[in-house]
């Protein structure tokens, strides 16, 4: 298991409050070197910010690339090789349309769009809003890349340390730790000579890990005086089969990811991860970054595993749809429809979920991808089962779905 990011959360108001920026490096000189004492690789250190559009209040496009490169060269200074600056506001509609030129200025800053209100009503204006940002961030490299640095969201809080969702709800700073720790699934469902004793193992794993990180960030809650907000424990992967949730799925006994058993596996992981004891930030919910496992990629490059799926999965688990490679000519209007199911999905189910959906110019269905990226694990282009919504769905509305009561 490896620490992914410990993430500190600022309001680093603009311009830049060089005060409040140097408490954010202070703390990083104490914490970083106090998890690599205690045993832990460090993947990376993150800043997150207050949404944008409280530090930008014109929302016009020159002036956040230019906070966007100021706390980008900043940032790097200090020791953080990430920043996120947090989500575009249904509240703010001109705030999404500055997004992809922020993006195209920057290489290590990440940013989001809310899909759904604060008070949690789904707005197709947003969602609409989020795909045309998808859609023109895809052409800013050939690849596609730049849309790892963005992701739409559903009813995410803040305080996850993940990126592209982290975001800061104000105030004073905190840090919170993200873990990349699928492997623990993996030794538990592979040594284990029972379903009911492979998820206890998991949970002793989860819980003697946490204390142990826990004990750490209190030391640096101490000596630094930045609350610790938590661990955000998901079991995100690494693109290797022994740092695979797809290995754990398999190990657990589904014949192959996206056959029948594969949700039966999320749920029974899922709720295997709710009973582990710790103080808990963020999603602390399964992963399923298609291109960040390598088992994940290499089904969804058989054919094995699909959009649909994954969404399917979603209502048991996990965040949503992540790391997606889609046709370079997938429309606006084909991202809105995806889009909207996702956001449904989490606002009837209340739980936040995100989508980091990767457009690739040039591709088609099939064609494998070719990211050269330590952190990827190449696949295939995967087909996009959606057409253009209308009527009442293609419109400016924003609704209300109540969570269902069963009684």
């Amino acid at each position: 298991m490896k620490i992914r990011s410990i993430t500190f959360f600022i309001d680093p108001a603009y311009p830049l409050d060089e005060q409040k920026l140097k408490i954010a490096g202070e703390f990083l000189k104490v914490a970083q070197p106090a998890y690599i004492t205690a045993g832990y690789e460090v993947q990376s250190a993150r800043l997150a910010t207050v949404p944008f559009t409280h530090l930008v209040p014109d929302h016009k496009a020159g002036t956040l690339v230019r906070m966007t490169q100021a706390l980008e060269a900043a940032a790097m200074q200090l020791g953080y090789a990430y920043i996120s600056l947090g989500p575009a506001m249904p509240g703010v509609p001109k705030s999404y349309a500055s997004i992809p030129a922020a993006l195209a200025a920057s290489t290590s800053v990440f940013f989001s769009g809310q899909m759904t209100t604060t008070d949690g009503r789904v707005s197709l204006p947003a969602i609409h809003q989020c795909a045309e940002v998808i859609q023109q961030a895809s052409v800013i490299s050939p690849d596609g890349f730049a849309n790892l640095r963005f992701a739409a969201l559903a009813n995410v809080p803040a305080g996850t340390p993940f990126f592209p969702a982290a975001y800061h709800r104000g105030g004073e700073p905190a840090f919170a730790l993200a873990t990349e720790a699928a492997d623990l699934a993996v030794n538990a469902f592979s040594q284990a000579p029972s379903l009911e004793q492979a998820r206890r193992n998991l949970v002793t794993a989860m819980e003697e890990n946490a204390r142990r990180l826990t004990e750490v960030a209190r030391q640096v809650e101490n000596e630094t005086g930045v609350k610790f907000g938590g661990i955000d424990f998901s079991l995100a992967p690494f693109p290797s089969e022994e740092h695979s949730i797809g290995t754990a799925f398999e190990r657990l006994g589904v014949p192959m990811v996206g056959e029948h058993g594969s949700l039966a596996a999320a749920a029974i992981l899922a709720d295997t991860m709710d009973q582990a004891k710790f103080l808990r930030a963020g999603f602390s919910g399964l992963f399923l970054p298609v291109l960040e496992d390598a088992v994940l990629a290499r089904r969804a490059a058989e054919g094995s595993l699909g959009i649909i799926d994954l969404l399917l999965y979603s209502a048991v688990c996990g965040t949503g749809l992540d790391t997606i490679p889609l046709p370079g000519d997938t429309s606006i209007e084909q991202l809105s429809a995806v889009l909207l199911d996702l956001a449904s999905l989490s606002t009837r189910l209340a739980k936040p979920l995100t989508a980091r959906l990767m457009p690739i110019p040039g591709k088609q269905a099939g064609d494998p991808t070719d990211f050269e990226f330590a952190y990827f694990a190449n696949s295939r282009v995967m087909p996009l089962e959606a057409h253009p919504l209308s009527r009442l769905l293609d419109s400016d509305s924003i609704f209300e779905l109540k969570r269902r009561n069963i009684r």
